[in-house]
């Protein structure tokens, strides 16, 4: 794995770059970057961000593990309009329905194969199998996922981003992780209290 994501690096940048033009989803900014609150200045250090690095030495993950670089972890990217996400799947792994409010996303496969696909408004599903080098665009605001279907070789990817502060709803962790009432729950998805509280249970 190693290898593929050194290989990939020069590729990375760009769909990094190619992500500001997605969507512009920040605010513009007035100034060349935006210090941190307090602060009277900043060095290349501020500029640069090591998260990712154990991707590249770190045993592969058990499960499906999404490393981000966004505001949250990578201050500099204020006011920037681009942010990162590196996605790990062990061979099976699902990266369960969500969307982003705030932003499309530029998926691109490194390692592997994933099957991927978003719902339209008009609930049409549209999927499709990747393949290493493969790119893939989830439209802003849409429900979709990534599975890594093949028993044997496990997925990489990267996610780039129109914004800093792209958001993330999980659905199923919105909807059954939270204080929404059973009884609405099991009205909507036209089932019972205790499918639903067993749904809760599994998420827990």
């Amino acid at each position: 794995m190693a290898s593929t994501l050194k290989q990939s690096a020069l590729i990375l940048a760009v769909v990094v770059f190619a992500a500001a033009a997605i969507v512009h989803a920040d605010p513009d900014i007035l100034t060349d970057f935006v210090l941190p609150p307090g602060s009277n200045g900043v060095n290349a250090t501020f500029f640069t961000y090591s998260g990712f690095r154990g991707a590249f030495s770190d045993p592969e993950p058990p499960t499906f593990k999404a490393t981000k670089a966004f505001l949250t972890e990578f201050p500099a990217l204020n006011g920037q309009s681009v942010g990162l996400a590196l996605l790990q799947f062990p061979v099976g792994a699902v990266n369960p329905p969500h969307t982003h409010p705030r932003s499309a996303e530029l998926l691109f496969v490194v390692e592997g194969s994933l099957e991927v696909g978003f719902v339209d408004t008009t609930n049409k599903l549209y999927t499709q199998l990747l393949q290493l080098g493969d790119l893939f665009i989830f439209p802003k605001g849409l429900v979709h996922f990534q599975y890594n279907a093949d028993a044997n070789v496990p997925a990489v990817a990267v996610s780039a981003f129109g914004s800093a502060a792209a958001g993330t709803v999980s659905l199923p962790g919105t909807l059954f992780n939270t204080s929404i009432d059973d009884t609405i729950l099991a009205m909507s998805f036209k089932s019972d209290i205790a499918t639903i509280q067993k749904l809760k249970a599994g998420l827990a």
